[in-house]
């Protein structure tokens, strides 16, 4: 079993920042990638970025690159989505993410994806 604790969303106003984290805990965090996902009101969950165990592969969504970062502390077992230059359409439920395997690749596909976390709220006004 594994858990997943999102924090640091919130509302900020368009060109603002944000960093999103999430906390993991009870498997072995380091071997796995993660991923971090959104949903919009009335929209499908979409793939915003990934990045493997290890750190050495990284995939983003068209829509947030340039603007957003991902990166993880296997020590502190937390993956972290640094999100600049914030527009409207960012506006979502965060999720993220771990993968069902160890050692996978990274991918966008949600189905990859085993454990979720709760969500956390991001709000950009314009």
């Amino acid at each position: 079993q594994v858990q997943l604790v999102e924090s640091g969303g919130g509302l900020v106003q368009a060109g603002g920042s944000l960093r999103l984290s999430c906390a993991a805990s009870g498997r072995t965090f380091s071997t796995y990638a993660m991923g971090w996902f959104r949903q919009a009101p009335g929209k499908e969950r979409e793939f915003v970025a990934v990045i493997t165990w290890s750190g050495g592969t990284i995939i983003y969504a068209d829509s947030v690159k340039g603007r957003f970062t991902i990166s993880r502390d296997n020590a502190k077992s937390t993956v972290y989505l640094q999100m600049n230059s914030l527009k409207p359409e960012d506006t979502a439920v965060y999720y993220c993410a771990a993968d069902k395997i160890p050692y996978g690749p990274a991918t966008p596909r949600v189905e990859q994806y085993y454990y979720w976390g709760q969500g956390i709220q991001v709000t950009v006004s314009s």
